[in-house]
């Protein structure tokens, strides 16, 4: 029994050791965009457009993004962004971007039936 308590207290430290250096410095733009695709769940096509989606990566000032799916039941959408930005700049950077708008205007205009973008900073 005591082995099992050190095991949970030592796996306990270290998830909150990961989460505090996980901190985003203060200023730092959280960027999501949760939507739906005209896709059949599952379809080559929605996996392409994941794909081209994460390729945007790639852009210079684009941090840890990340594509979620969602499980829940409590809206109709299906997928999800998330990336973060050091500063304004750096977001109006990717913003604009020629990748980004011709993703926008070549793919996301015509694959998403609905979004919801979202952008913020901690409040702390």
């Amino acid at each position: 029994m005591k082995k099992l308590l050190l095991a949970i207290t030592f796996t306990i430290s270290l998830l909150f050791g990961s989460c505090q250096n996980q901190a985003t410095p203060p200023g730092t733009i959280t960027h999501t965009v949760f939507f739906k695709l005209k896709h059949p769940k599952g379809s080559e096509a929605e996996k392409l457009f994941i794909e081209k989606a994460v390729a945007l990566k790639s852009i210079s000032t684009v941090m840890n993004m990340t594509s979620v799916k969602e499980i829940g039941q409590k809206n109709d959408f299906e997928w999800g962004l998330t990336m973060q930005f050091k500063n304004q700049e750096d977001y109006d950077t990717y913003s604009n971007h020629p990748d980004h708008v011709a993703f926008v205007e070549n793919v996301w205009k015509k694959e998403v039936v609905d979004f919801m973008e979202i952008d913020y900073v901690d409040n702390n």
